[in-house]
């Protein structure tokens, strides 16, 4: 059986922004990444990719995240858009504050699984990002070689989230994907072991 070639990524926290969550006061980060992810990060590990790009996922076959625990962060915000102030003295525009509370991953570890070993060994070299740039995960030197059937099974070493990109009667809808005119995408969940960590 074919080995699959897999890079180890971690970081002091992460956050994945749902789709469904645009103003939202509270928003827990969501707990699997979607196609058009997995495409964003295969670009930034990939830059050669961009050319003449359809927004298929090429070179990365699997993947599985994991995570400490949730904290709620407070970030301060502002809206893009300005309000006129017309009544009183203070006449003019201004942008008021917001606070926004953000579940945020605590050392959260992602795996991304190759079926080339020249690129898992490039993906070794760089830093990736789930989605927000501040919150980069960094490589592990080695790479492991498993098969499949390993990655899949061993709920110790690879046990987390992974969103399985296909349509069936277990999927729904996760977004629209940005690099293929905001088609629809689908997935189900699979979750391999304990995502979630308790040890401290």
């Amino acid at each position: 059986m074919k080995n699959i070639f897999v890079v180890k990524y971690t970081g002091p926290f992460g956050f994945i922004k749902p789709w469904t969550a645009v103003r939202d006061s509270e928003t827990y980060s969501q707990q699997f990444l979607t196609p058009s992810i997995i495409a964003g990060i295969e670009r930034k590990l990939f830059p050669e990719l961009l050319k003449e790009d359809e927004g298929d996922i090429k070179k990365i076959v699997g993947h599985r995240l994991s995570y400490k625990q949730v904290s709620q962060q407070q970030e301060q915000i502002q809206p893009r858009g300005w309000n006129k102030k017309s009544s009183g003295e203070e006449k003019g525009y201004h942008r008021p504050y917001a606070i926004l509370v953000r579940g945020v991953f605590i050392e959260p570890v992602l795996w991304l699984a190759f079926s080339d070993i020249e690129d898992a060994q490039k993906a070794a070299q760089e830093h990736i990002c789930l989605c927000r740039n501040e919150d980069m995960l960094y490589p592990e030197n080695e790479i492991q070689a498993v098969s499949r059937e390993e990655f899949d099974s061993n709920e110790e070493m690879f046990a987390g989230f992974e969103l399985i990109f296909e349509k069936n009667n277990d999927s729904f809808l996760v977004g629209y994907n940005r690099f293929k005119n905001n088609e629809p995408m689908y997935g189900f969940l699979k979750v391999i072991g304990t995502p979630v960590k308790n040890n401290f």
